[in-house]
């Protein structure tokens, strides 16, 4: 235990965040070390005035920002040496290992022509201003007229002046959470999301806020039920395909969900990255709240992964926040690619890329419903992934630790989690990330392992 207690004449709405917060800064100061016994809930509530509820939220926030950890039967302990969060992916691979972990599109020797002609081409055309400025509003004008026609595709109608080029989605990402959320405040997700968000949102200091879902992603009254507990500035969606369990969110869905954004002025942003590529879509949300949500795509997922360019449409309420937040943490994308990029929308090579990935996908997916026929898993004909429920006792740790010894490497479900709701165990599985007949190796291994006991396997030494 400490004599270190918070004080209660600080507390502020929403209380566990505001308690948490306090525990957060006296971690950083020295005033609660590595290793100090936090006091239990119960005792904590009382002591503050405050629910036993109230201060299991603050401590479960404090979990997710890796500052303390609970251990059974001894209690709640500060843990100032924090440990990274690991990816679900292997960051690289290994010997024969069949890579099913990271998320790619299908490749082959064309895709890599085409990069190479296209650095053919660029080595003759590259414009002075993309090699020498150091001013994006001199470089980027007619990339943002491109970006237009690519975001027409996609189903929206806005102006170049409301579009930034960006380095890939994750880069959009960063700078649309700057751009609406400042620190200490909440950003609401879907309880399954992008596994990025949980470090990212801690590196901002930002609140995460995982809420419940069904067959189609969040629920408005979850959203709403977020709402009322306050400081939620801004609801980040996966509505179209991308989302880890592969789901398409419907129409209705997304208008209810813009209903509850418009009621608390809430910004949306919409990480839509596979653009086009997906066949009889809802509206973005963007389309359908343009006043107020950041809609981000890129090529990487859809094209090809070098072709590292997205755009971020943001509403003119959002427009000079995101060119300064934009400025600060890239100053610009890269210029060469985006040339690249720019040609391609143009001369219709990105579509015919994505036309050749949809059919790709097509094949990978019959391989897929053959392979795992009989198993309760989850897809949509243009997604990348399949994401399939564990049954009986298996456990995601034993379960992926299973297929890594069988020579399959998968990622474990709770990489994606956000809340601390009841957890179903699950693998996400990646279907373009390597070739047709390792896919049917990979796929076949884990479907011999799901309708298999548990058990773990005996190492010779």
């Amino acid at each position: 235990m400490t004599n270190w207690q918070p004080d209660p004449t600080l507390l502020r709405r929403p209380a566990y965040l505001s308690l948490a917060e306090q525990i957060a800064r006296a971690i950083q100061d020295g005033a609660l070390p590595s290793g100090t016994r936090l006091p239990p809930h119960r005792t904590m509530a009382d002591s503050l005035q405050l629910s036993v509820q109230t201060v299991s939220r603050a401590y479960d926030d404090l979990i997710r920002r890796g500052l303390i950890s609970g251990e059974i039967g001894r209690g709640t302990f500060v843990q100032t040496l924090r440990k990274e969060p690991e990816p679900p992916y292997l960051p690289e691979r290994l010997g024969e290992l069949i890579d099913l972990s990271i998320l790619k599109p299908a490749c082959d020797q064309y895709h890599l022509e085409k990069m190479r002609e296209a650095f053919g081409w660029l080595a003759e055309n590259l414009p002075a201003s993309s090699a020498l400025s150091f001013r994006p509003n001199v470089v980027f004008p007619r990339h943002r007229v491109a970006a237009v026609e690519w975001l027409a595709r996609c189903g929206l109608d806005v102006s170049p002046l409301n579009v930034s080029v960006t380095n890939g989605a994750t880069s959009g990402m960063t700078t649309a959470l700057m751009s609406v959320a400042p620190p200490g405040s909440t950003v609401v997700v879907e309880a399954i999301s992008h596994h990025t968000l949980v470090p990212l949102s801690t590196y901002l200091g930002l609140h995460l806020e995982g809420v419940s879902i069904d067959e189609q992603g969040m629920l408005p009254d979850a959203l709403e039920a977020a709402c009322r507990k306050g400081n939620v500035r801004a609801v980040f969606l996966q509505p179209t395909v991308i989302n880890p369990m592969a789901v398409m969110m419907g129409a209705e869905r997304r208008e209810a969900l813009a209903e509850v954004a418009r009621r608390h002025d809430l910004a949306i942003i919409e990480n839509d990255i596979l653009g086009p590529l997906v066949e009889n879509r809802p509206p973005p949300m963007a389309a359908i709240a343009p006043e107020r949500t950041l809609y981000i795509t890129s090529f990487t997922k859809i094209t090809v992964p070098g072709l590292r360019i997205g755009y971020l449409a943001a509403p003119d309420r959002y427009v000079a926040a995101v060119a300064n937040r934009h400025l600060v943490s890239n100053w610009m994308a890269t210029p060469s690619i985006a040339e690249i990029a720019t040609k391609w929308v143009i001369d219709g090579t990105a579509m015919e890329l994505v036309g050749w990935q949809r059919r790709a996908l097509a094949v990978r997916h019959a391989i897929a419903a053959e392979t795992l026929a009989g198993l309760d898993y989850r897809d949509h004909p243009q997604s990348l992934h399949v994401w399939l429920p564990l049954t009986g006792a298996h456990t995601e740790e034993g379960f992926v630790s299973q297929a890594r010894l069988r020579g399959v490497a998968i990622a474990p479900g709770s990489s994606f989690r956000t809340s601390g709701e009841t957890w179903h165990p699950a693998v996400r599985i990646s279907l373009g990330s390597t070739t047709e007949v390792e896919l049917k190796t990979g796929l076949g291994i884990v479907a011999s392992l799901s309708v298999a006991d548990p058990e773990a396997l005996l190492l010779a030494i």
